[in-house]
């Protein structure tokens, strides 16, 4: 799909039809852009698992950015991202997920991960992953600006986090997996370490871990957006509408080739059904300057 507007063609990825409801209104969205409208940092979640036999620790972040102005922040060019951020020294085997960007424009270069691509006012979330070496006992994510929420859950018992106002919160038990967890505001120029005394997981289990973590953090209340509750008559939360489309999207994450075409279809049409639902809510809260 496409629509114009100050002279300009948008482009969209393709909308499935429905023949259930053949009549179906589409609403298109244009915003105009910016070089320099700030993309702040809402909420960064960290969730790393025990060591393996190979001594690697597999790592899931969770990112939500947030656009408070009226318009879209666009790079001035191809080499400048919209947003960026620093990733543990060390970090190898970097995956973007498909979040609210396409992997295509998530990229990690020497330590930092680096968004491409435009961020529409509203929030939006980076979903990516990557491994630790064994080598690593001690790393260290710099923070640029403010995150009012950094989350870390950590599964090996001697791993510890510090740094901000984080300080330690309750222990959350994923399908018999046990997660210790530091949450606090973080402020700019600060860093968050954390620490291990042990070696690590096999990555090959990051799928499952993804998974588990994200439908278990929707039950302990440890969730994107969760400083924004916003509801729907039903009860639905905006909060609840992230974690399921986090689910859905590790469930699938690179998997079209071997997934069934009809399960494909049926995940990308739940998955905009989730985020529109999402975006509505958004949509409706009051803005703030």
């Amino acid at each position: 799909m496409s629509a114009p507007r100050s002279g300009i063609e948008y482009f969209s990825a393709a909308v499935p039809g429905d023949a259930v409801r053949p009549d179906t209104t589409l609403r298109i969205v244009l915003w105009d852009t910016s070089t320099t409208q700030p993309v702040a940092t809402d909420a960064r979640h960290v969730v790393v698992s025990r060591p393996g036999p190979d001594g690697s620790r597999a790592v899931l972040e969770i990112v939500t950015l947030v656009n408070r102005g009226e318009r879209t922040r666009v790079a001035r060019d191809t080499s400048e991202p919209t947003w960026a951020a620093r990733l543990p020294r060390g970090a190898v085997s970097f995956r973007p997920g498909t979040g609210d960007f396409s992997p295509e424009v998530v990229v990690a270069r020497h330590d930092s991960v680096l968004v491409f691509g435009p961020v529409a006012p509203g929030f939006k979330q980076a979903v990516y992953t990557y491994v630790l070496p064994r080598t690593a006992r001690r790393v260290a994510i710099p923070v640029a600006d403010s995150v009012a929420a950094f989350d870390v859950l950590l599964e090996e018992a001697a791993a510890a986090a510090r740094g901000g106002d984080i300080a330690l919160r309750d222990t959350q038990t994923i399908e018999g997996r046990t997660f210790r967890q530091w949450a606090g505001p973080v402020g700019p120029g600060k860093r968050v370490e954390i620490s291990f005394a042990t070696r690590g997981q096999p990555a090959w289990l990051l799928p499952l871990l993804v998974t588990a973590v994200v439908l278990a953090l929707g039950g302990a209340g440890l969730v994107l957006l969760r400083r924004h509750p916003a509801t729907s008559p039903a009860g639905e939360t905006a909060n609840a509408l992230v974690l399921r489309i986090a689910a859905l999207d590790t469930r699938y994450l690179g998997r079209e080739h071997e997934t069934p075409p009809e399960e494909w279809r049926r995940y990308q049409r739940e998955r905009a059904l989730l985020k529109a639902r999402l975006e509505a809510h958004l949509a409706a809260r009051p803005k703030r300057s």
